[in-house]
């Protein structure tokens, strides 16, 4: 069941064909060393002009969940600190690229990382992974662009592979996933937590079951970019 599932993923992707056969896309997509969401995501960054700002999105979410640390007798420091970067919206995606790129700004400076609250050894790791995805984007002729400060750009390309992960605000207060009606909710690690005017459409990186099955790294969408990106998945969805 797992196997179809991935089939149907990467047919859905537009990885595969009718026939079960590897696409030009999907020959793209394998090139790299990520999960097909991902790899879809960094192809479509450059149609949206944001190539440079996914791949550092895409290099700081391969760190998994240690970029912040939090100790417990500076917890109030390190969640401001958090939030500084969460200023700006964008969700969960857009703090991480800032947290990467001012560090970047400060010449990688380890002092800064413990004046932020963030694992030194995690952003060197991002900084590697980055290096690597941005040598294999030459390789596949993806274009390196960049767009400061344009959300959407980034909110669509990387929809454009995470279209699957998807979750609708309900008149009942709760998060649902879009495709398949799971109550789900937003990880307490999330910028959005706090949100009083929670986002009507989210996207989110995976799901971490744990009392509750929780929304890792999540990032506001737009009803329409669903209808505009993957139109065979969500015909009948309402806005």
């Amino acid at each position: 069941e797992a196997l179809i599932r991935a089939l149907e993923q990467l047919y859905a992707l537009g990885a595969l064909n009718d026939r079960g056969e590897l696409t030009k896309m999907g020959r793209r997509m394998a090139e790299f060393p990520t999960d097909p969401m991902m790899s879809k995501a960094l192809i479509c960054s450059e149609e949206h002009g944001c190539s440079e700002e996914v791949l550092t999105v895409a290099a700081m979410l391969s760190c998994g969940n240690s970029v912040f640390y939090r100790p417990k007798d500076k917890a109030v420091h390190a969640d401001n600190a958090r939030l500084n970067f969460a200023r700006g919206g964008g969700g969960d995606h857009c703090c991480l690229l800032r947290c990467y790129n001012e560090w970047v700004q400060t010449d990688y400076s380890t002092q800064w990382c413990y004046e932020n609250y963030l694992q030194v050894r995690s952003l060197n790791k991002a900084r590697d992974i980055r290096e690597q995805l941005e040598a294999l984007c030459e390789r596949v002729e993806v274009e390196l662009c960049s767009s400061i400060g344009d959300e959407d750009g980034i909110g669509k390309a990387i929809t454009s592979g995470y279209f699957y992960n998807t979750a609708k605000f309900g008149a009942n207060g709760e998060y649902r996933t879009v495709k398949h009606a799971r109550t789900v909710f937003i990880h307490p690690s999330s910028c959005l937590v706090r949100e009083e005017n929670r986002p009507k459409f989210i996207l989110y990186h995976e799901l971490a079951f744990t009392t509750k099955e929780y929304m890792r790294c999540v990032i506001p969408i737009k009803s329409e970019w669903l209808l505009e990106i993957a139109p065979h998945y969500y015909e009948n969805l309402e806005p």
